[in-house]
């Protein structure tokens, strides 16, 4: 592991974003995550989304290791314990589920690396917290909303969230998210617009994501 998990969790709370991306070409998948680190960002999320996913995530561990070496990459769209395991040993640093998986825990735990599963109700974020998972993702976002991270953080004011799903590179939108009690956000497709990768304009990209971490500062003073 390159990274503990203590260093992992720091940089989820104190940089506040965490982009979430999948490209097939790891050429691309590349420009991103520069573009990426250029911006500020320090937590990365690749989706384990198409075929050979794990083995475009395996190349962009290795030219981050080389090229941005403080991104902490990891993992999303994990859903069972093989797949975390694969990843781990390709060298992600954290893993992200849509859903929770007791199994997945086990495997993360054991190897230190921290586990953001999916959850959409108290009871599952309760769960999740008690099988060792220290951020937990509220998602979809955009269907649960704020009020369900207010409601949440009232009885349960330790609970580390991360929302996706909805989150967009806005003042507004952010002010509301981190206002009712997020620890960080996972952002998508608004900070990789899809004109931006198709033109290659890598430098858009990077401001997209220095703007909108200089904006989750700004709210968290």
């Amino acid at each position: 592991m390159r990274f503990s998990k203590i260093q992992v969790l720091t940089v989820m709370k104190e940089t506040g974003m965490i982009p979430v991306f999948y490209h097939s070409d790891v050429e691309i998948a590349k420009k991103v995550v520069k573009a990426c680190y250029d911006g500020g960002v320090r937590a990365f999320e690749f989706t384990n989304r198409g075929d050979f996913a794990h083995e475009v995530f395996r190349d962009l561990v290795k030219f981050t290791t080389k090229e941005c070496p403080e991104m902490i990459m990891g993992i999303g769209s994990i859903v069972d314990a093989p797949t975390a395991v694969l990843y781990i040993q390709m060298g992600a640093n954290f893993i992200v589920g849509p859903l929770f998986n007791p199994e997945v825990a086990k495997v993360a735990n054991r190897r230190l690396v921290p586990y953001a599963p999916g959850c959409g109700s108290v009871s599952e974020v309760g769960f999740a917290q008690e099988a060792g998972c220290d951020v937990c993702k509220v998602f979809p976002g955009d269907v649960l909303g704020t009020g369900f991270v207010k409601g949440l953080k009232a009885p349960m004011p330790w609970s580390n969230l991360m929302v996706t799903g909805g989150v967009k590179p806005e003042e507004a939108n952010l002010k509301g998210w981190f206002d009712a009690g997020v620890t960080c956000v996972g952002m998508g497709s608004n900070l990789f617009p899809a004109d931006l990768i198709k033109s290659g304009d890598w430098a858009g990209i990077t401001k997209l994501c220095s703007d909108a971490l200089e904006i989750i500062q700004k709210i968290k003073k």
